[in-house]
């Protein structure tokens, strides 16, 4: 329980740092005033400069975090993420392919499509002619992909008018400048749908993480369980890059953060665990990427970037060093 506060108390307080810390400070008691009364500069702040942002900030987080500790569960690997897997930047090249050929699709069904598809290349890729699959195949058949989408994402950048292509540069490196209440109410709305959907999934996913046949003794659909999960994961992954870009290393940091901080060990407490912390990462990049700069609102993937980098350097030796690669 204490670990469970010390989360939720880190995430309050990182929200209340977003909508404080701007090129204007705010104090709580202008936000609570401009909460209550809907006048003055703590109304604008919370209705149109950083509420939106914040709000956005928090699902994007959420939604990439839980997607993370899906495959990582699904895997039984902590490099097992949908950013490094290559399934945040299939959800990517399909965004951006969509805005330069003009296709007059919503982002979140072009960004599912994108990360489905390349779910579908890594997998078919990492299977070898026995047919058997190990994780680490499909980790660097991800990296593998992930480096192609993101190419073919700059490729198709460097063919846009100049305005287009600025825009979507910054959106490929993970951004929430100039948020809505729309890409907050997206967000927010299709992962609660999606986190539904994951939470009948809980008790599958849990089995299977005692073994296939131990799971297939209990009843479980081995295959149809597998692919549920893994569209569910994909799904959480796109719902964020839609409103946020490609924001990288929060989905592979969170779960395992999460996980030490709240201290649970069952999948349904971790997914919870990793939500909350995909949130607080998020945000407090988001708090820095706009603070760092005065004047200039860095992309928020800049920030997660250097966070995540180190993380994933020691993961790398982790694992080295006990023979897992």
């Amino acid at each position: 329980m204490k670990g469970w506060l010390v989360l939720i108390s880190l995430l309050a307080g990182a929200l209340l740092l977003s909508l404080m810390i701007g090129q204007v400070l705010m104090t709580p008691a202008m936000l609570w005033t401009g909460l209550w009364s809907g006048t003055g500069p703590g109304a604008l702040t919370l209705r149109v400069l950083r509420g939106p942002s914040t709000l956005t900030a928090a699902g994007a987080g959420a939604v990439l975090g839980a997607s993370g500790t899906v495959f990582q569960i699904l895997l039984r690997n902590p490099l097992a993420a949908p950013d490094v897997m290559g399934f945040m930047s299939g959800a990517g090249l399909a965004v951006v392919a969509g805005v330069a050929f003009g296709v007059l699709l919503p982002l979140p069904l072009l960004a599912a499509a994108g990360g489905l598809l390349a779910a579908l290349v890594v997998t078919l890729l990492s299977v070898r002619p026995n047919g058997a699959q190990s994780t680490f195949t499909l980790i660097l058949v991800g990296i593998g992909v992930s480096f192609f989408a993101a190419a073919a994402s700059s490729f198709l950048v460097t063919r846009m008018p100049p305005q287009e292509a600025a825009d979507a540069q910054r959106w490929l490196v993970g951004s929430l400048s100039a948020r809505s209440w729309q890409h907050a109410a997206q967000v927010w709305g299709i992962g609660s749908l999606l986190f539904l959907v994951l939470a009948v999934q809980v008790r599958a996913m849990a089995l299977l993480e005692l073994g296939d046949d131990l799971a297939a003794g209990l009843g479980v659909r081995i295959n149809r369980a597998r692919t549920g999960l893994i569209c569910t994961g994909v799904l959480l992954a796109a719902a964020g890059v839609a409103v946020a870009g490609p924001v990288p290393f929060v989905a592979l940091m969170a779960g395992p953060l999460g996980m030490r901080i709240a201290g649970v060990t069952q999948p349904g407490a971790r997914l919870t665990a990793a939500a909350i912390t995909g949130a607080l990462v998020t945000v407090l990049a988001d708090v820095v990427s706009r603070s760092l700069v005065p004047g200039l609102q860095l992309p928020v993937g800049v920030m997660t970037g250097l966070m995540g980098a180190p993380y994933l350097l020691w993961l790398l030796m982790k694992e080295a060093e006990a023979g897992e690669l």
